[in-house]
């Protein structure tokens, strides 16, 4: 299991200690996807030739990366993490002078709120007119003034039909005895509770104590029968036949329905959340030209397809959907029904209660 802090403890010490130059982040590469012909060349940014992107491992393509180093010039450096948490943790400890993160909606929040991120100037980002107006101004981040949408999606269920036969509708139908270690699920323990949450139809930011007790029983019979946590690449374990069913991410779920038929996708019937990861410049970053010249670049339609041909979440890039072919828009869990995404709610900054969520989950996990 990743390592787990509480949020707002994080902030507190990167508050204290943002206005430092850590040392430089260090690099990886991502999968390679076939390069889309080059549109107009997005201008060099003054000054420097450097850009340290701190981002979710599996998200960005690398000739995404290497497109925008060919039209500009800008050298980038690539790091990846796994969860907001571990994000915060490196930020925190001073890992990497980083000029782009990729929070999710309640991060971006909160660090709006600490005062850690750098306003954007719309004039250099005018590509922000590509985003569907449902995923603008929303109440983490009021106006986009420091953050832009990048990818968005949900949690939901894939059933292998070869090996499942039965009509898998919901989370209670994936916890069953007679699936014991022929499960995998998110490596994520907001994630399982807030499966708890919907389940026992508690609102998923009301994370009290109370709350937690409610659904601690509830998740404390499910951990158990789970054979895989995988928040990384949860798809791996599905198509190499070591589960025949999974809790994961839409956009993981969407290369298993094109790997194979057999795959099924679900919303669960007691609800699902929406996530949306964004675009933002930590306060400290020492190339924020540079940054918004790749905000600008990731928001173009063609360079937005390529992210979606590799990683096919749900885009809010309305630019860029028009370049998808039908068979890529009707894959439903890259694209839910307008209808369900509106019933969706999003978390929020739960405070310390982070760590007891993490507690819980941990101590469950070991029962």
């Amino acid at each position: 299991m990743k390592n787990h802090i509480t949020l707002m403890a994080a902030l507190a010490a990167l508050a204290l200690a943002g206005c430092g130059k850590p040392p430089a982040a260090t690099s990886s590469s991502g999968p390679k996807v076939e390069s889309k012909p080059a549109a107009a060349a997005e201008p060099k940014a003054p000054g420097s030739d450097k850009l340290n992107v701190f981002c979710w491992s599996e998200y960005i393509p690398q000739s995404v990366i290497d497109q925008f180093t060919k039209e500009t010039g800008i050298k980038v450096s690539v790091e990846n993490y796994a969860s907001n948490e571990e994000m915060l943790a490196k930020l925190m400890a001073g890992g990497g002078s980083y000029d782009i993160i990729q929070p999710s909606e309640y991060v971006v929040g909160a660090l709006v709120k600490e005062g850690l991120l750098h306003p954007l100037d719309p004039a250099k980002v005018p590509n922000l007119k590509n985003i569907a107006p449902q995923f603008l101004n929303l109440p983490f981040d009021p106006g986009n003034k420091f953050s832009v949408p990048f990818m968005a999606g949900t949690v939901g269920i894939v059933v292998n039909t070869d090996l499942v036969k039965d009509d898998i509708k919901g989370f209670t139908d994936v916890f069953q005895d007679k699936y014991k270690q022929n499960i995998v699920v998110l490596d994520d323990a907001r994630e399982i509770v807030t499966w708890g949450f919907f389940t026992e139809g508690v609102p998923i930011n009301q994370v009290t104590d109370e709350n937690l007790a409610k659904v601690k029983p509830l998740v404390s019979k499910w951990l158990p029968l789970v054979k895989v946590y995988d928040s990384d690449s949860p798809k791996t374990a599905l198509l190499n036949g070591d589960v025949a069913i999974g809790v994961v991410w839409g956009g993981e779920g969407a290369i298993l329905l094109n790997e194979d038929k057999k795959f099924k996708w679900v919303l669960p019937s007691e609800g699902t959340h929406l996530f949306i990861d964004s675009l933002a410049i930590p306060k400290a970053s020492q190339n924020v030209a540079n940054a918004e010249a790749f905000m600008n670049f990731i928001l173009r339609p063609d360079v937005s397809k390529q992210i979606s041909d590799a990683f096919p979440y749900l885009n809010p890039n309305l630019a860029a959907r028009e370049l998808l072919t039908a068979e890529q828009r009707a894959n439903k869990a890259s694209f839910p029904p307008d209808e369900d995404i509106k019933k969706m709610q999003m978390f929020e900054d739960i405070g310390q209660q982070a760590s007891k969520i993490d507690e819980m989950v941990t101590s469950l996990k070991v029962q």
